[in-house]
């Protein structure tokens, strides 16, 4: 009797393995980091596209924000934007 009741009881959900679990979590921050990786590169394109005018300062400047969130979610680092954005800077 005491041996039933053993196999009774709470359920636990079966455990992970570590390294399934930090593959599971590398994933999603390689997709995350590639789709901001991906639009900087688009603005940047579109900047570079841009003869000049009001259009180009816009552009700059959406691409200035397109860094600093970038940034801000970790994706880059804060000397890579700030280098990047003097050089486009120098070219707007």
């Amino acid at each position: 009797m005491a041996e039933e009741q053993k196999g009774e009881g709470k359920q636990f959900p079966k455990k992970k393995p570590t390294a399934l679990k930090r593959r599971i979590q590398d994933d999603k921050k390689h997709l995350r980091n590639r789709t901001w990786k991906r639009r900087i590169q688009t603005a940047r394109a579109q900047f570079e596209k841009e003869a000049a005018g009001e259009k180009k300062s816009s552009l700059l400047h959406s691409l200035y924000s397109l860094l600093d969130k970038a940034v801000k979610n970790s994706i880059i680092k804060k000397n890579k934007a700030s280098r990047l954005k003097s050089r486009f800077a120098k070219k707007g």
